[in-house]
């Protein structure tokens, strides 16, 4: 009952956020060095919440250094020259003597089967040895301290194929010192305890990757279905490439990537746009310019045909199938949003219904119009979970029977309807707190060159007519451009 009210209200609710009342609480200005803010008035709480966004993530990584772009995100909370070390002068100079260490170590190693055995292992404790020295310097976690003892809560990053985003949120009364914590980070970093950061990016990867049969699946998934184009490397990194990661390689990262044209920032809360502005200049205006750098060359060439590939998993059977889709800003990504919600839109999506609910062959059924990212042309996916006593097979079936009636049964009004109610709920709900709206208007500036995109991608929604959800099922959700990766119990594994 309370949902249904909820729909009747939503009108309402909507027309009070409209683009035009928007702007009233929105202030943009961008620094003479190319970067962008977006400051937000919400004076309901005496809180601030911040929003960072790199416009460069895994896809980002360059060729040898996967999940470099994860690395990096790491070392951001490492503070600076004056936060995190005891005598700055000495760390630095313990920190250039590992690198020294560990060049000699790889000149050696590169040597290949000419390598001296016994002069590795004194290189590999000379090289452990360095590391203690500039780690005995540390002030560890001092930069998290410091934001916590402030009031400072919900502070956390994540990378994704796309971007690099970090975010927390102050009491107002704490205001500059964000401005000095975060613009210092980016002006002045300290990759400090940098290879004991990395065996922890490493350890993740074994816990999200290696140690889970969906983290398993969704890499085989990008590796086969992507040829050519970056995205078929999973943020987290390769192992090897994780584990040979130098500093001077995370350094280089920072200096093409974390340029000021390239950063977006939101704040929103209890903040006076005015006072933002000469913060920003005081401090981020420190920050040198440097142009933004290219997008991703490398292009992925048209697929012939369908792919396969198979996990051997003893777990739960599980099953993915990818259909090649066109980038974010193509005109049909309204259109496919629509379709994915009809398809599995909650429990009233049409694969939930038919294979959960009603012939009851499925766990979890659900789509997803875009992945891993939709900066570049990427996948339309399915995600399947078979119930006990039915297989993969019988629900990858029922998948195709379904998108095939999509493809020959128009969407009656009723239910383009709810879905595009549904969608608008979901934005309004994003805008209701400070940390979602930080969020949201960072995510569409950064993304399309305007927040503004959050308001016309809304009307895009409502011009999606049954024919265009119709014609891209048709266009785009075809065999020809289809992957599909499935586990399956390996020869005397766990039934």
């Amino acid at each position: 009952m309370r949902f249904r009210l909820f729909l009747l209200l939503l009108p309402g609710l909507l027309s009070a956020q409209s683009l035009a009342d928007f702007e009233k609480k929105v202030t943009q200005f961008t620094l003479p060095n190319g970067l962008t803010f977006l400051v937000i008035e919400r004076h309901e709480a005496p809180v601030v919440s911040f929003h960072t966004y790199v416009n460069a993530g895994a896809v980002d990584d360059p060729s040898g250094s996967t999940g470099l772009a994860h690395m990096f995100e790491h070392m951001a909370f490492k503070g600076t020259p004056d936060i995190g070390s005891k005598n700055w002068v000495q760390e630095k100079k313990a920190l250039d003597a590992i690198e020294t260490a560990y060049d000699r170590l790889e000149t050696e190693r590169n040597k290949g089967f000419r390598a001296d055995a016994a002069k590795i292992k004194t290189l590999e404790a000379n090289l452990k040895d360095s590391i203690a020295t500039a780690d005995s310097f540390v002030e560890s976690n001092e930069y998290d301290r410091i934001v916590e003892s402030n009031g400072g809560v919900g502070m956390n990053a994540g990378t994704s194929e796309d971007s690099t985003q970090y975010f927390y949120s102050f009491p107002s009364n704490r205001l500059e010192l964000w401005f000095l914590l975060e613009s210092e980070r980016f002006l002045r970093p300290v990759l400090r305890e940098f290879y004991k950061e990395r065996d922890v990016v490493r350890e993740e990867r074994r816990m999200r990757v290696e140690s889970s049969p969906q983290g398993q699946l969704i890499e085989v998934l990008l590796s086969t279905a992507f040829a050519a184009h970056p995205y078929h490397n999973w943020a987290g990194g390769w192992p090897t490439d994780i584990e040979s990661f130098r500093r001077p390689d995370a350094e280089a990262f920072f200096r093409k990537y974390y340029t000021p044209a390239n950063l977006t920032i939101s704040i929103a809360g209890d903040i006076d746009p005015a006072t933002a502005k000469r913060l920003a200049e005081k401090y981020f205006g420190r920050i040198p310019a440097g142009a933004a750098p290219p997008l991703v060359r490398t292009k992925e060439p048209p697929q012939l045909g369908e792919k396969r590939a198979r996990v051997a998993s003893p777990s739960q059977p599980l099953m993915i199938i990818g259909y090649k889709r066109p980038d974010q800003y193509s005109k049909d990504s309204a259109a496919l949003d629509v379709l994915s919600e009809a398809l599995s839109g909650g429990r009233t999506g049409t694969i939930y219904k038919e294979l959960v609910r009603d012939k009851q062959i499925a766990l979890a059924a659900q789509s997803i119009a875009t992945f891993p990212g939709g900066k570049y042309p990427s996948l339309f996916i399915f995600f399947l979970v078979p119930a006990g006593g039915h297989t993969l097979e019988e629900n990858e079936k029922a998948v195709y029977e379904i998108v095939e009636r999509t493809k020959t049964t128009l969407q009656d009004k009723a239910t383009l309807d709810r879905i595009k109610t549904k969608l608008r709920a979901a934005v309004i709900e994003t805008l209701d707190s400070n940390t979602g709206l930080a969020d949201t208007l960072a995510t569409y500036q950064a993304s399309y060159g305007d927040w503004r995109r959050l308001f016309t991608e809304l009307d895009d929604y409502n011009k999606v007519t049954a024919e265009d959800v119709q014609r891209v099922a048709r266009q785009y959700l075809v065999e020809s451009s289809r992957t599909v990766v499935s586990t399956f119990i390996p020869q005397g594994g766990a039934q």
